[in-house]
């Protein structure tokens, strides 16, 4: 049975992560890097491509899970007949090779405990070679190679194509199991203690979520979202990728199945908004470093997503040999996505790094010429067509929200040159075209009919990121054209407390068969923005109730199905869990304003 997608918990290292379900089952690992190829790949095929289950025997769900503390480790609990087991899963930050941790401890009684262990590498494709080595079983197939290891050590044996254990935990007792990767060609890398490693884990992590400043009434909420972030973060570049996962579907059995194992330009301010605010400061300079060096180079290249290390060519294929989470196929990697033009990119890069001077960030000369190379080629290409911030793959318009950036970007260079006017650059220039922009966005953007913001020149459909208008800046919040955009969004494209980025229904702006389900970034964006409108409460109240949405460990997917009651699209996601942070932030400043 295919487990839903609130039903996996995320474990990680910091270069890459793991799904693990409430069967006890890891479906989903990239190893060595977010972006490698899984070798457990059954979240988006079966168990036979690749998966690894540790439970006790005939049992199918667990009693119950958590975090230990404000950690990444996870604990999930087993009560059965015969009495009561606990496994701790968790990823050690590595020195060298990246491990899985599986420590099985009983609680009371005993139980009977099974593993089984398929590997296959290249995303569920290749069959590993297994053999043992000194107590260890070994999986080998062309660049890759993992090695499985048990303290106590346990009877294993082969079992078509797939490796086996049974054993038994009373009171006291505990079972650690180790699964080690590294290059075949390369010698073994030192063996982890397993226990002294989950000791090590756990003090990493209270020592990184005591630097949290947020001290509101969501506190839980909002340190598990920074958690989340945390652990989406590639430390070794500080790129943050928007999710661990591909093509978790944005309906089941579609095909809006996605890869998300990049890190995208569009989530930059508010993802160093999150960070600044809640205290992170080197995460923040992190990925502002990030950012300098992905986008550097000739403005007219700039992509809307890059790899974890800024890598830029990012192909799109489909994998025919995996079904799909749910039957939803096709399964993609790589994202062809990163080849469009998205013009509200420069702006949000160009506001992060405004954001980062304000802020006080060490910043380098370079940075400022940049952003000026970024404007410069803005200037003359505001005025065309993209596909705009949801990647439609229709035909490029006029999206409003891609010229509301423009604007910021414009904006943001006056700003900057009039609190430094020591920075080259002419500010009557930038203001000419944030004037410009301006107009044209009120005139050609705005349906006066219907008092509201658009998605494109003369459309008629609705986009809820026209909802970050007096987030920006470009309208104050009581604007009567920003109370009637909040009000048509709200009901139109809204359901509750979601709210969906657009319609798909009948001839689609993006190109695409079928739906969506909400998106739950955009309903983080109506929060805000009721909060910003004066209404309050009510912003707190519909707060509230997307944090019920969250699953049983704090998680949030990509979008949510109102219908269903179920999670969809990429899992855990950071956009969302930016947007959580951004409106505890938010409710907090209004709060404390009176």
């Amino acid at each position: 049975m295919t487990q839903r997608i609130e039903d996996y918990a995320l474990i990680g290292d910091l270069q890459t992560a793991a799904l693990v379900g409430a069967d006890g089952s890891i479906d989903w690992l990239c190893l060595p890097r977010f972006d490698s190829a899984a070798c457990f790949a059954a979240l988006v095929g079966n168990e036979e491509n690749g998966h690894w289950r540790l439970a006790p025997k005939g049992a199918v769900r667990c009693t119950s899970r958590r975090y230990v503390d404000e950690s990444l480790v996870l604990e999930t609990v087993w009560r059965t007949r015969t009495g009561t087991v606990k496994v701790l899963d968790f990823m050690p930050q590595r020195d060298e090779a990246p491990d899985v941790v599986r420590i099985v401890e009983g609680v009371s009684g005993t139980v009977e405990m099974a593993s089984t262990l398929r590997l296959r590498f290249d995303y569920g494709d290749i069959v590993p070679w297994m053999r043992r080595d000194d107590g260890h079983r070994v999986a080998v197939a062309g660049p890759d190679s993992v090695w499985l290891r048990s303290e106590p050590q346990v009877h294993t044996w082969g079992q078509q194509f797939s490796t086996c254990s049974a054993f038994t935990v009373g009171k006291g007792e505990k079972v650690a199991f180790v699964l080690t990767w590294h290059p075949s060609h390369k010698p073994r890398p030192a063996l982890v203690d397993p226990h002294e490693a989950l000791r090590h884990c756990l003090e990493d992590w209270a020592a990184w979520s005591s630097r949290c400043r947020y001290e509101g009434p969501y506190r839980e909420a909002v340190l598990r979202s920074l958690i989340t972030l945390k652990a989406l973060t590639y430390a070794p570049t500080g790129g943050i990728v928007a999710a661990p996962t591909t093509s978790l579907p944005e309906e089941i059995g579609g095909v809006r199945n996605w890869d998300y194992r990049f890190c995208w330009l569009r989530d930059s301010t508010l993802t160093l908004g999150a960070l600044l605010a809640a205290g992170y400061l080197d995460e923040a300079a992190a990925w502002r470093d990030w950012l300098l060096r992905a986008v550097a180079g000739d403005p007219a290249d700039l992509q809307i997503m890059y790899g974890l290390a800024g890598e830029r060519r990012l192909a799109e294929t489909e994998l025919s040999w995996l079904g799909g989470y749910a039957g939803s196929v096709p399964v993609r990697v790589g994202n062809d996505a990163a080849y469009q033009l998205q013009l509200d990119v420069y702006g949000e890069v160009i506001d992060s790094l405004f954001l980062a001077r304000g802020a006080g960030l060490q910043a380098e000369r370079h940075a400022w010429n940049i952003q000026l190379s970024l404007l410069g080629f803005l200037e003359s290409k505001w005025r065309e067509p993209d596909e705009g911030l949801w990647e439609v793959r229709g035909p490029r318009r006029h999206f409003v929200h891609s010229k509301v950036m423009a604007w910021v970007a414009a904006d943001r260079a006056v700003r900057t040159l009039e609190a430094d006017p020591t920075l080259r650059g002419d500010a009557a220039r930038w203001r000419a075209m944030r004037d410009e922009v301006h107009r044209e966005v009120c005139e050609k953007g705005f349906d006066p009919v219907r008092n509201t913001f658009t998605q494109s020149y003369g459309s008629t459909g609705l986009d809820a990121a026209t909802l970050l208008i007096p987030h920006v800046g470009f309208l104050p919040p009581d604007d009567p054209r920003v109370l009637g955009t909040v009000k048509a969004v709200q009901a139109e494209l809204g359901s509750g407390p979601l709210v969906r980025r657009y319609s798909t229904e009948g001839v689609s702006v993006d190109g695409l068969p079928g739906g969506e389900g909400a998106f739950l970034a955009c309903s983080f964006w109506m929060t805000d923005a009721l909060c910003m409108t004066g209404r309050a409460e009510e912003a707190r109240e519909m707060f509230e109730r997307l944090l019920a949405l969250r699953n049983d460990v704090g998680l949030l997917s990509e979008e949510y199905d109102p219908v269903a009651g179920r999670q969809l699209g990429n899992f855990p996601q950071a956009f969302s869990h930016i947007g959580l942070v951004h409106t505890a932030l938010a409710l907090a400043r209004h709060k404390a304003a009176g």
